[in-house]
């Protein structure tokens, strides 16, 4: 039996959801969202991290960590269930985090599956994309969409996954499942000759390069349903952020595409339960006609509003969705709060609906009561960043400066990761905006905040290799310092 058997069978008996290895540290779990060590294990050293993985690691993968230092595949334990494994080399050694893939595919039942996101699953063509960070229950929302289709439809459904997650047993439909690496070279491979494989539903594990995003539209525009998933958090910003992988000179025409094959988007966020466990809270976006209009024109800021107005049509932003959670009891206010983008917003919903919401409220009477000199002259750049906001939305600096002080900010009250993610995106998509080493700083920092390290990690070694070639000693400094911190799993303080 390998020697990582015992780990995740006592990482599962805990409820956890991931298994993490770091040489020189103690095994760790996520348990509800929330790392802890996995109790009674002492600190691997490297040549012990070293063994477990290997053990599992099939020869092809091997030799990508060798050329790559990072590799993803799957692995399986009879009886126990099956994980999502991505190796990785950090500072320390050789890492690891194993994600348990449930047996059982979850129904559109299990997980409350709302009924405009059910809809989706009744299109005959189009793109729909599922949204929202690593960890965020993407593929589960993914899987029961597929398990709702293959109860009801008589289709032939592809899925392309890097690895295969959920396995789906032929029910109405046949279903053929790819694995990218093992049984394509990449997605836009897969995709590409699934267009002569007599596809009527295509899933796409990830659309994560321009050339993968080009051939889902083209797939979804010639009469396919097709599902991808996107790293972004809101509906505006998936809408932007498909564009924005598009030269400039082309975007017009993409937009024209986007307008006429996308039909929906679930951006979603997992909440802690109150009673324990974790629940989805989801922005619901429907295409209507207006909405395709404004993707056409370029005015994706309008789409906030046909949200609001659109609910008869099950269209929800992500704010209403967190309000639905704590009115009915299930999710608290204050993690709620804690997980919406517009907090502002939030705080105001809470307050209409009479319920109680203890979270600190800084403004500068607060501040200056007690507070550092420091903590004071950040708020007022905060105040500053949004008013330049205010008057110019695409206003580079602003963005990035908001969003680094959101990201990195030494006082809790002040830091909004969700919020810098946001910004920082919007601040990389500006064409012609700062210099891409400060943008890819701000966006390494902000990821590491909401915990996407493996992003904020590659971020800050590309930012850190364009500072070198510049020979800017100080920021080289400060990009190493950084980099150490996501490294080993923890955002950074500007202190």
């Amino acid at each position: 039996m390998p020697g990582i058997d015992a780990l995740l069978k006592q990482a599962l008996n805990l409820e956890a959801s991931d298994l993490h290895l770091t040489s020189t540290f103690p095994p760790y779990i996520r348990v509800h969202g929330d790392m802890q060590p996995l109790p009674d294990r002492e600190a691997l050293k490297q040549e012990d991290t070293k063994a477990l993985l290997e053990e599992i690691m099939p020869e092809k993968n091997k030799t990508e960590f060798a050329e790559c230092s990072d590799t993803d595949f799957g692995y399986a334990i009879a009886d126990v269930g099956r994980f999502r494994v991505n190796v990785f080399a950090d500072r320390h050694g050789i890492g690891g985090v194993l994600r348990q893939i449930p047996t059982n595919v979850p129904s559109a039942d299990d997980i409350n599956l709302p009924q405009a996101v059910r809809q989706f699953c009744s299109l005959s063509k189009g793109l729909v994309v599922v949204t929202g960070p690593t960890g965020s229950g993407k593929s589960t929302t993914l899987a029961a969409m597929v398990d709702l289709i293959n109860k009801r439809r008589a289709e032939h459904i592809i899925t392309i996954e890097d690895p295969i997650e959920f396995v789906h047993d032929p029910q109405k439909c046949l279903i053929n499942q790819r694995e990218v690496h093992s049984h394509t070279r990449s997605f836009a491979s897969a995709l590409r000759a699934a267009l002569r494989e007599d596809p009527d539903i295509v899933l796409v594990g990830e659309m994560r390069d321009l050339e993968t995003t080009e051939i889902a539209l083209e797939t979804a525009e010639t009469g396919h349903l097709v599902f991808g998933t996107l790293h972004t958090n809101t509906a505006i910003s998936t809408v932007n952020r498909i564009v924005d992988k598009f030269p400039a000179e082309r975007q017009n025409q993409i937009r024209m595409m986007l307008a006429d094959a996308l039909k929906g988007v679930v951006a979603q966020t997992l909440c802690k339960r109150t009673a324990g466990g974790r629940v989805a809270a989801m922005e619901i976006l429907v295409v209507t006609t207006g909405v395709a209009s404004n993707i056409r024109e370029g005015k994706t800021h309008l789409i906030g509003s046909s949200m609001q107005t659109g609910k008869r049509m099950g269209m929800q932003t992500l704010n209403d969705a967190l309000m639905d959670l704590v009115k009915t009891g299930i999710v608290t206010p204050e993690e709620a709060h804690l997980k919406a983008i517009d907090k502002t917003d939030f705080a105001h919903k809470v307050k209409e609906a009479g319920l109680p919401l203890n979270v600190p409220d800084v403004t500068p009477e607060s501040v200056t009561a007690g507070s550092s000199d420091r903590t004071w002259e950040d708020v007022k750049r905060i105040r500053e960043c949004r008013a330049a906001l205010e008057e110019d939305p695409n206003n580079v600096e602003a963005l990035n400066n908001l969003a680094w002080i959101l990201a990195t900010n030494p006082d809790d009250n002040l830091r909004n990761g969700k919020e810098a993610v946001d910004l920082a995106e919007r601040a990389a998509a500006v064409p012609d905006g700062l210099d891409r080493c400060s943008v890819l700083d701000t966006a390494a920092a902000a990821y590491a905040e909401v915990g996407r390290y493996e992003e904020a990690v590659k971020l800050a070694q590309e930012a850190l290799r364009l500072a070198k070639k510049k020979r800017r000693s100080q920021a080289t400094g400060l990009l190493e310092k950084a980099l150490g911190f996501y490294q080993q799993g923890q955002p950074f303080r500007d202190e």
